[in-house]
């Protein structure tokens, strides 16, 4: 039996859900997982096949991931607006330390950032990413972050290592 098309559940495949496993299958017949940029690379240059098992009610299905252009916007290797938001380009960035930050000895600060580009933060990992290339900053992505949207536009709660703000 042929594995079902990535491609044909469209945008609603979970390229990105935890429960999704991806399989690539070498030319050599190497096996292997990941969902890194060389992974894509591979698969792009015809190097290797990608799989994924993506897990049902009752029984798991195999994908081939058939639209690699998809599968890198979903992963943040190719930049996708509509998936990640910010744009690439050199945000204004306006920010300020959180009112309720208590602890000036810890590593890591509390701050409420607003983007005055117009720019709207969709995945934490990208923005981290671009504000790591931009500023220097060091954004943490494995805690909690949010948003609330006012007439003056929408400010994010973010936490930043303290020293990688000074720079």
């Amino acid at each position: 039996m042929e594995p079902r098309s990535a491609a044909a559940a469209g945008r609603d495949f979970p390229y990105t859900a935890r429960t999704t496993c991806y399989i690539e299958i070498h030319r050599d017949g190497r096996v292997t997982h990941g969902t890194d940029r060389a992974t894509y690379e591979r698969a792009v240059a015809g190097e290797s096949r990608l799989y994924a098992v993506w897990p049902g009610e009752w029984s798991s299905h195999l994908f081939a991931i058939d639209d690699l252009d998809e599968y890198a916007k979903a992963h943040g290797i190719k930049h996708d607006v509509q998936r990640t938001g910010p744009a690439e380009h050199v945000h204004q960035v306006r920010w300020a330390e959180s009112s309720g930050e208590q602890n000036p000895r810890s590593p890591y600060v509390g701050i409420e950032v607003s983007l005055a580009c117009g720019c709207e933060i969709q995945s934490l990992d990208v923005f981290a990413a671009q504000m790591r290339e931009q500023k220097g900053w060091a954004v943490a992505t494995s805690v909690g972050w949010g948003s609330s949207s006012g007439p003056e536009g929408t400010t994010y709660s973010l936490r930043v290592r303290r020293k990688s703000l000074t720079a």
